[in-house]
């Protein structure tokens, strides 16, 4: 077969570490056809020269279940390279929905733009492939809504008939080509879970060869130990573990000992890694605060509660992902349209000039439209570049966005998840070009080869005859990110074309409007 594209004159990195290497690489049919010196053809010439030629980067830990229906460009993700997304983190998701007023607190993104039409994980990414995204996809089972089906926002443990439903829709969902199960034991959705919970459920993945990834429990004053517990349900379970930004809010040294203690677990034999976002702040709803009891009623209860002096005195004994803290100048809100005049402040100085505590001002804010709680976001900062360091330059750490797809234009270009026009670009420059820490042949064996094994995707991840043509062909000089913290939405440079499954998307530094990914599931 003829090839249909060849990429010439750039430096191959084939995503296993090997040295970079001249060649020419030929596509037919979708797949990598040829490696070497390809003679020339009547099919599409892309130059190369001055690029290295890779595979397409991996996003281990998206949340773009909700965008990509919005807008499947998914032009954040192209422009950096980006080719495949793991979505289903942090026990956030799309699926299963059977009560879509609860189910959509933990969907980001949400804005009624997609009605939640579907109820199970079939019926979702049969929608999702209708959609035709730009980028290849696969999900994680998000234990999150496995909780709101079958438990609702209530802080408990699920009861033996509720934890056998959950089993049995992870089972189904897993049977159906999921490619593994996450949590989100930080979120009013999974605070009331126990441990024998979570390892009850990591039972049924272990049964199927996937993957756990988890968001754990407490990611400040807890933080080692909340690792510790996942790393011993993984244990007992038997299941393969990732353990997602692993980094915590609370430090060098606690950072430290939690990637101490993947180590000790890795060199006992479990199968451990870890990822880590590339913010120097969390980010995540404003309403992150409330417990789930506040939010189980509604809009309107929650609006009465937050007016209710005696519900609010009961919320403030709720620790949560905002408050565990205690420091709210280092808790900012972002720019928004329902309180305006305050985005870009710190909660301490919002609180201060209104007169109130923290917490009472948050409430305050929040009971100004109950109806659209995932308008109101805020950044922690917590992270330092001494961190990023440490974290990013260990062998089992491999980058991820932590964010949703967006594009400049069309119905996201109001929206904003930091990270997303940023992450692998950012990685690159810093971690190159910046820090030397990583060998370019390195870091893109990081945002691709490593990955896809931890996922358990046998062909994609790497350059080689025979497997599908994801690629990236990107300036190693230039490739870096634009957005800022408060300017996030600036699209990055230096990357020249983009394929997806042979589908060129980016060509010559600009979007060919052609859209080739597709839905992945795991082989049963």
């Amino acid at each position: 077969m003829p090839p249909d594209v060849v990429i010439r004159g750039g430096t191959v990195v084939d995503g296993t570490g090997a040295e970079p290497a001249r060649a020419d690489v030929a596509i037919a049919g979708g797949r990598v056809v040829e490696i070497g010196a390809v003679p020339p053809t009547e099919g599409v010439e892309l130059d190369a020269a001055g690029c290295l030629v890779a595979p397409g980067f991996i996003d281990i830990h998206s949340h773009s279940d909700y965008t990509l229906l919005v807008d499947p460009r998914a032009v954040s993700a192209i422009r950096q390279g980006v080719t495949l997304e793991a979505i289903g983190n942090c026990g956030h998701g799309c699926f299963p929905i059977r009560k879509p007023e609860l189910a959509r607190s933990i969907i980001y993104g949400y804005d009624e733009e997609v009605p939640l039409s579907w109820t199970t994980m079939p019926q979702y990414l049969e929608r999702l492939q209708q959609a035709r995204p730009a980028v290849n996809v696969l999900t994680l089972v998000p234990n999150g809504q496995l909780r709101l089906d079958a438990v609702g926002l209530q802080e408990r443990p699920a009861t033996p008939e509720e934890l056998a439903a959950m089993s049995l829709t992870l089972e189904q969902a897993l049977d159906d080509g999921a490619w593994g199960y996450s949590t989100g034991l930080e979120y009013a959705a999974e605070t009331g879970v126990p441990e024998e919970e979570i390892e009850a459920l990591c039972r049924v993945v272990a049964r199927h060869g996937a993957l756990y990834a988890t968001h754990t429990r407490d990611r400040d004053a807890s933080a080692v130990e909340a690792v510790e517990e996942a790393i011993r349900t993984a244990e007992h379970a038997g299941v393969r573990l990732q353990v997602s930004h692993l980094v915590p809010r609370s430090g060098f040294e606690a950072g430290h000992r939690c990637i101490e203690t993947v180590e000790a677990a890795r060199a006992r034999g479990l199968d451990v890694a870890f990822d880590m976002h590339t913010r120097l702040f969390g980010f995540t709803f404003l309403s992150s605060v409330l417990p789930a009891w506040a939010v189980e009623g509604g809009p309107e209860r929650l609006a009465d509660a937050l007016r209710d002096p005696s519900a609010r005195r009961r919320m403030k004994s709720h620790r949560s992902i905002l408050s565990a803290g205690d420091d709210w100048g280092r808790i900012v809100l972002l720019d928004n349209d329902v309180w305006p005049e305050y985005a870009r402040r710190d909660v301490a100085s919002i609180a201060a000039e209104r007169g109130q505590e923290p917490l009472d001002a948050i409430y305050d804010l929040l009971a100004a439209d109950t109806q659209r709680l995932h308008r109101l976001m805020a950044l922690i900062h917590c992270y330092s570049e001494e961190q990023q360091r440490e974290a990013f330059s260990h062998p089992l750490c491999m980058p991820g966005s932590d964010a949703t797809t967006l594009a400049p234009d069309g119905p996201l270009a109001d929206s904003i998840f930091h990270g997303a026009y940023t992450w692998a670009a950012w990685f690159y420059r810093f971690m190159v070009r910046e820090t030397r820490l990583l060998t370019p042949q390195e870091a893109v064996r990081r945002l691709t080869q490593l990955p896809a094994e931890r996922l358990g995707l046998a062909d994609r991840g790497v350059l080689r005859p025979g497997a599908p043509a994801d690629i990236a062909v990107f300036d190693p000089e230039t490739y870096g990110e634009r957005g800022t913290p408060f300017e996030p939405n600036q699209t990055a440079v230096g990357m020249r074309h983009v394929l997806v499954n042979g589908v060129l998307t980016l060509r010559d530094g600009g979007e060919t409007g052609e859209r080739g990914g597709t839905v992945l599931r795991r082989p049963s």
